[in-house]
């Protein structure tokens, strides 16, 4: 049996709004969770007098998390449907959810953002469309949730809908080419089957929209980029970097060069689970004998391309970013850690060129004296170690990054420009 496609999906949207609950819908209604599961925690819920978690609560296994009714954890949750295999990076409305977001695995290929029908959109669900937005999530799907709260209305769906466009618009989606779903996750009319209760809604149900998805391109056209997680030295093979390839394709016999190391290699063997692969595409995790260097030449963080073509060198680099969760201001002269494909590295604000409306995209205020929560900003940085970064134009699984500090992810954003450094 072939394998189906995967995308990787992401639940974004207000916190109250039913986004664990939409994921453990849609489960439920996938069959990729048991029934005596939901009812066992439906019984749960309704002894604690919160009857309508039932399906949030399939998302949520932490204990304390039940006790205080919100979700935390970033649970990775699977399904299928006849069309695809999805991982859904369950995204809480809290701040960590975008470390996950932007690295590793996590690269969301689509969003699906919740908006109540009862309140419709709130500051975090435009928040939320700009981050979506930054971070590069180029399909979109709106599901406006809880319709069963305000009677099935067709007015109440139009008026969220507009609402919501608007905000859309704003930050430069095409309204046009995204789909709008009227859905209950709760009583699940919309979600994977048409609902009686809504006869004058002739579009997708939410599992149809998601179907509708197309698949993520495989970056294979584009040089290779293969950011190095780990190395092994294996006696008698020699040096094995292990990492996954983001972009490009990995071949035996290939001079790569690893950057910012400067070292060059030759490929001898790519493995994969145990396997000897003939080569490697985007997405694969893999070890790869390499001839030419020693263990202590590559270190993680570091990032294989070709030698004709090698991985972006920063001597600074440009950079639109969101600050998501500071406690204070972010002034010139800041250096908390970037956390940037496999590279956590601590990197200097320079400059703050310009303060953006989050809501708009526009330039609201040239060289900012300081930035705080909620801000959107064009920035200058300078890492205080070499390290790769590429133009997210260009590569986008290295052109994101997280930035963290005091063990939060403060800020997020994506590599506009790199000043390359000069060897």
């Amino acid at each position: 049996m072939a394998e189906k496609p995967h995308l990787n999906l992401v639940f974004i949207g207000h916190v109250d709004h039913g986004k664990s609950t939409s994921v453990g819908r849609m489960l439920a209604d996938t069959g990729n969770v048991e029934q005596y599961l939901i009812d066992k925690y439906k019984k749960m819920a309704e002894e604690k007098g919160k009857g309508t978690f039932e399906f949030a609560w399939v998302m949520d296994s932490l204990k304390e998390e039940r006790e205080r009714g919100v979700t935390i954890d970033v649970a990775h949750k699977r399904f299928n449907t006849d069309k695809y295999y999805f991982t859904v990076i369950d995204a809480p409305g809290h701040r960590d959810f975008v470390k996950n977001m932007i690295t590793g695995t996590s690269q969301a290929d689509a969003a699906v953002l919740v908006v109540s029908a009862v309140e419709g959109p709130q500051a975090q669900t435009k928040e939320h469309i700009f981050l979506a937005r930054t971070l590069g999530v180029k399909q979109l799907i709106i599901g406006i949730n809880k319709m069963d709260a305000v009677k099935y209305e067709e007015a109440q769906y139009n008026k969220v809908k507009e609402e919501v466009s608007k905000v859309l618009k704003s930050v430069g989606f095409k309204v046009d080419q995204i789909p709008f779903v009227p859905y209950s996750a709760f009583k699940g009319d919309n979600a994977a089957k048409p609902s009686p209760n809504m006869a004058w809604y002739k579009g997708p149900t939410l599992l149809d929209a998601l179907n509708n998805l197309t698949e993520p391109q495989k970056l294979t056209n584009l040089p290779l980029r293969l950011p190095v997680q780990d190395i092994y030295t294996i006696t008698g093979i020699g040096t094995v970097p292990v990492g996954r390839v983001e972009t490009g394709i990995l071949k035996p016999d290939m001079k790569i060069m690893f950057e910012p190391a400067h070292v060059v290699g030759e490929v001898k063997s790519i493995e994969m689970h145990h396997e000897v692969l003939p080569q490697a595409t985007p997405g694969d995790n893999v070890g790869f004998n390499v001839r030419g260097i020693a263990k202590n030449d590559v270190k993680r963080g570091d990032v294989a391309g070709p030698v004709d073509n090698p991985p972006s060198v920063a001597k600074t680099f440009t950079a639109q970013i969101m600050v998501l969760n500071h406690p204070s201001v972010i002034t010139v002269g800041y250096t908390p850690v970037f956390h940037i494909h496999t590279a956590q590295i601590a990197c200097t604000f320079l400059e703050l060129q310009k303060k953006m409306d989050p809501a708009t995209g526009a330039v609201k205020e040239e060289n900012p004296q300081f930035l705080k929560t909620g801000d959107a900003a064009v920035v200058k940085i300078q890492p205080t170690r070499p390290m790769v970064i590429e133009k997210a134009k260009e590569f986008p699984q290295l052109g994101r990054f997280a930035i963290r500090d005091m063990g939060q992810t403060v800020a997020a954003g994506v590599c506009l420009d790199v000043e390359k450094r000069v060897m």
